[in-house]
């Protein structure tokens, strides 16, 4: 079991080795965000991962829970405004890094990116979990070997950087949800480890503020981070539903659409909905055929035809060297 001592160590930028932990935080958050740029537009999934071994944003925000529950407002500012800098500089180099791409980054073009704009709770539930392990790492010496899992698990600064190269790219909703997927990580390890640092009785040093002061602070925060977490659950509910609405609109667009279109020797290549409407595009030779059949399908699945459109596209073969 570590001490209060050295979980203060392992994650206040404080003492005599403040000026190298600050360095050695800057650099590598600079180097993440480059390599997680870059992995994002190459849609490399490996380089990504590699961002997030590198990327230090864990430790301030596990400051922030330690420091949460040590009721030491001074290392809760100091971690909160290393997270709040941090996370605004890799914005700024996923931006930069989309100056030098031609074509725009965004969800339909790049699949990193549609990984990280639509967050659900799904996100949180990961995040929730991600935070234990962190907290429980902390505070156990036996463990802390699973700390490059638990980079690899969260999700930090290729969000960010997907934040940056969506808004070079003008898609600012595409943006907020990236935005929204960092906010969710972030609340979510915190919550849980405050939760697990105070279920293990990790309690305030005596070398900073006075018992009395920190017993009055500490609630107060309990209470911030936890309301923090409620309120960014919200969003995430109503992303969850709306996905699972679509997700089921398609299902049952291509239940109709599917044999209407082998039938007519045509394919269905693709199915996109936005609210209760949906576009599916289709490939095939010419005729275009009736869609009669497809409107009775339609309805009998449950969809409203008036809300569907098709997108013929004539496909045709041609053989080369004749």
């Amino acid at each position: 079991m570590n001490t209060v001592a050295d979980m203060r160590d392992a994650v206040f930028f404080d003492g005599e080795k403040m000026r190298t932990r600050f360095s050695r935080f800057w650099i590598l958050l600079v180097l993440a965000a480059v390599i997680a740029s870059a992995g994002v537009v190459g849609d490399s999934t490996a380089t990504v991962i590699g961002a997030m071994i590198v990327a230090p944003l864990m430790t301030p925000i596990m400051g922030i829970a330690l420091a949460t529950v040590l009721g030491d407002r001074r290392n809760l500012l100091r971690s909160w405004l290393l997270v709040v800098t941090g996370a605004l500089a890799a914005i700024a180099i996923g931006y930069v890094v989309g100056l030098f791409e031609v074509a725009p980054v965004t969800a339909a073009t790049n699949p990193q990116v549609a990984s990280r704009v639509a967050p659900d709770v799904i996100d949180l539930v990961a995040a929730l979990a991600t935070g234990a392990v962190g907290a429980i790492s902390l505070v156990r010496s036996d463990i802390s070997d699973t700390l490059p899992g638990v980079a690899i698990a969260i999700s930090l600064v290729p969000p960010l950087c997907v934040v940056g190269l969506t808004l070079e790219s003008g898609v600012w909703l595409q943006a907020l949800g990236a935005l929204l997927l960092f906010a969710t990580n972030v609340a979510a390890i915190i919550a849980t480890g405050v939760v697990i640092l105070a279920a293990r009785r990790v309690g305030p040093d005596v070398d900073a503020v006075d018992e009395s002061t920190r017993a009055r602070r500490r609630p107060r925060a309990i209470v911030f981070t936890l309301l923090t977490l409620v309120v960014i659950a919200i969003p995430l509910a109503v992303i969850s539903v709306q996905l699972t609405q679509q997700a089921v609109l398609q299902s049952r667009i291509h239940a109709a659409a599917d044999p209407w279109a082998t039938q007519n020797r045509w394919d269905v290549a693709d199915v996109s909905t936005s609210g209760s409407t949906a576009v599916v595009r289709l490939t095939g030779p010419m005729p275009i055929p009736d869609t009669v059949e497809l409107v009775t399908a339609l309805k009998a699945q449950g969809v409203d035809p008036s809300h569907v459109t098709l997108e013929f596209v004539p496909g045709y073969e041609v053989t080369l060297g004749h």
